[in-house]
């Protein structure tokens, strides 16, 4: 049986294997420890019953006002794990804290224009595509801005998809 918990910092010793996958963006130790601080409700791991990792999600939530939301930094899941819904879980842990917890208006995330897979999972989890961002990726690759209204947007606001690309530097950081 998997088992979904926070993630932890034994865990960083652990999941280089998840990461392997070329489509899956790795940061430095630092990076993991400060989502672990900051976000932990954000920072899942799922483990199968002999310890291994399966796959994990890291997320925040940030913004001001109706751009108040959470937002998915990474979820990956190890290619024997896959299509067991895995990632489909963990997404929905997210998407549970960013509205029920934290009250966002939506869940965002970055997704690169090639990877056909991931973006028709995301489409089948509700996510639309809000925007392109050109050279999002090392400055060559675009990247796809996904989001998925919250209970909070009644309106459907948040997802209403814009007209143009954007650059990286028209993005809003928190």
């Amino acid at each position: 049986m998997t088992t979904i918990r926070r993630f932890s910092c034994n865990d960083l010793l652990r999941f280089a294997s998840v990461n392997l996958d070329h489509l899956t963006e790795t940061f430095n130790m630092s990076f993991y420890m400060t989502y672990m601080a900051r976000w932990p409700d954000y920072f899942h791991v799922a483990k199968a019953p002999g310890g291994h990792i399966m796959g994990y999600i890291m997320g925040k939530v940030e913004g001001q006002g109706e751009s108040w939301h959470g937002h998915v930094t990474a979820v990956t899941v190890a290619p024997e794990y896959r299509r067991q819904q895995l990632a489909k879980k963990l997404m929905n842990l997210l998407e549970e804290v960013s509205d029920k917890i934290d009250k966002a208006y939506f869940v965002d995330l970055f997704v690169r224009a090639s990877n056909t897979p991931a973006i028709k999972m995301y489409e089948k989890l509700g996510y639309i595509i809000y925007r392109r961002v050109l050279r999002y990726y090392s400055g060559e690759e675009d990247g796809l801005d996904m989001r998925k209204a919250l209970s909070r947007d009644v309106e459907k606001k948040s997802i209403i998809p814009l007209k143009r690309p954007v650059t990286p530097d028209e993005l809003e950081y928190d």
